[in-house]
């Protein structure tokens, strides 16, 4: 199995430090997950009607089918919203620091998908004006 191929669920699972077989609190996670990618969409990554996520079954590359290294940043994302969503740490400094992650974050994929969305044009294309 691919990177790509990996399950949302369980990978996010999995960096909270919680077996993919214990599935006592995946209703909560899957909430969290929802609402991060909500707050994806709303920086103009992922898909233009939104994305959500049920159970285990769908993918990382069911999000976003197209490998875009550019955006390999998304799972870290996710992991640091989830995790300050569902435990987050229990330490001041350790949460300001995840939030402070989390801005990084957000404004790297906001200024990403920008670049993606409208490409500087190239010099054929200006010349052509």
């Amino acid at each position: 199995m691919t990177y790509s191929d990996a399950s949302i669920l369980d990978s996010i699972k999995k960096k909270l430090g919680l077996d993919a077989g214990y599935t006592e609190f995946d209703v909560d996670i899957i909430t969290h997950i929802n609402s991060v990618f909500a707050t994806l969409q709303q920086l103009a990554v992922g898909p233009t009607n939104g994305f959500s996520i049920e159970d285990k079954e769908a993918k990382w590359s069911d999000y976003l089918p197209v490998a875009n290294p550019q955006l390999n940043m998304v799972r870290s994302y996710m992991y640091l919203k989830v995790r300050l969503l569902f435990d987050p740490p229990t330490t001041s400094f350790a949460i300001e620091s995840f939030q402070n992650q989390v801005k990084e974050y957000e404004w790297r994929l906001n200024v990403t998908a920008d670049t993606l969305l409208y490409p500087e044009p190239t010099e054929d294309e200006e010349e052509g004006e």
